[in-house]
């Protein structure tokens, strides 16, 4: 994993070239406009200090915003979640899906969903995030941090039900093993806590869990996802799925060079 910013090459680019529109006349280079973006994600860069060599910050936060609200950054994520599967010769979707959540820190003077987090004494929010076998993030949801993880992780079933084609089986921790069980369930799904043994003792890998585990320390090379600098919970998901398009893009370009 590169743990710096690397501007996006031409095969990057040209992944995701369809999702724009490039046949109208723009002022700006919608490239440099993602790259900027990128740039956000990885150095934890505020809007205002945006080096000068990345379009003005209020174009750039006008495009995060319209994207964001079109979902165009989830459509993005997803092809190319579907490309690195494909790299590595398996379905597009995936047959089975781990959750879990991570508690982190909300910037001081932002009050909207605020809460703390009793068990892992964190005031701020929490991401639930759906991952694959990879690792790969195909859907998030953030919310206040005192709210329980089942309740919470329903927000997440239209997203499950969009990839039930080949969906089998749903890995939780027991958080997740009551109302958002019983829901999935109800869909057909199988669920399945994923716990070590009583008898273990310290850090041990819990099979299939593990997995998402490895997606949320990814975050942490990310300085604008340490903590949640945003205002909106619809911006903290899109920086989500910006960070794993950047990782998942690296990977393809990794692929295709050997």
């Amino acid at each position: 994993m590169n743990k710096q910013f690397l501007e996006l090459t031409d095969p990057q680019w040209e992944a995701i070239l369809p999702f724009f529109n490039l046949k109208r006349k723009r002022k700006l280079d919608l490239r440099q406009v993602m790259n900027a973006l990128l740039y956000v994600v990885r150095t934890g860069c505020q809007w205002r200090n945006l080096p000068a060599q990345w379009p003005n910050w209020q174009a750039v936060y006008y495009y995060f915003d319209k994207w964001k609200r079109n979902g165009l950054f989830e459509r993005i994520n997803r092809v190319v979640n579907q490309l690195d599967r494909k790299n590595q010769e398996r379905e597009e979707y995936p047959s089975i899906f781990c959750i879990d959540s991570q508690s982190v820190k909300l910037s001081p003077g932002i009050f909207e969903d605020r809460g703390i987090d009793a068990n892992k004494k964190v005031n701020g929010r929490k991401r639930q995030l759906l991952v694959d076998s990879g690792g790969r993030l195909w859907a998030a949801h953030v919310h206040a941090g005192n709210i329980g993880d089942g309740p919470a992780a329903l927000a997440l079933v239209p997203h499950i039900l969009y990839y039930s084609d080949r969906l089998e089986k749903i890995y939780g921790d027991q958080a997740y093993n009551g109302v958002f069980a019983k829901n999935i369930n109800e869909f057909g799904f199988d669920f399945e806590k994923a716990s070590r043994p009583e008898s273990a003792k310290g850090f041990v890998p819990v099979a299939k869990r593990w997995v998402v585990e490895r997606s949320i320390s990814w975050t942490n090379y990310f300085r604008r996802l340490v903590k949640d600098y945003e205002y909106t919970t619809s911006s903290s998901v899109a920086w989500l799925y910006l960070a794993n398009t950047q990782l998942m893009l690296q990977r393809i370009c990794l692929k295709n060079q050997t």
